[in-house]
């Protein structure tokens, strides 16, 4: 509608060179955009929150390095199946 604002708000860049990001890195972000924490929150409450944040992200990279290796298995026996198993050594030393 004519008039109308949008904000995108805070955009992040990160790059890497010849590699993709890590999971750690995956990892932070994900629990960043779930759990935000106010800079005015008071300090006893800041403490618990990031207590409680750390948690999240210890669960959350736990689970994304399961899915990645569970990925890693399904690849491989994609590979193997189809007569590649030299692709398929590759994969499981990655």
């Amino acid at each position: 509608m004519p008039g109308d604002k949008f904000e995108l708000g805070q955009i992040m860049v990160s790059t890497t060179e010849n590699r993709g990001h890590d999971v750690e890195f995956w990892a932070k972000q994900t629990t960043k955009k779930i759990l935000g924490i106010s800079e005015e929150a008071e300090p006893h409450i800041r403490l618990q929150a990031e207590a409680f944040r750390n948690q999240v992200y210890t669960l959350i990279l736990l689970g994304m390095k399961n899915a990645i290796a569970s990925d890693r298995v399904t690849i491989r026996g994609l590979l193997a199946s189809q007569g590649h198993e030299d692709m398929a050594k590759i994969i499981k030393e990655l």
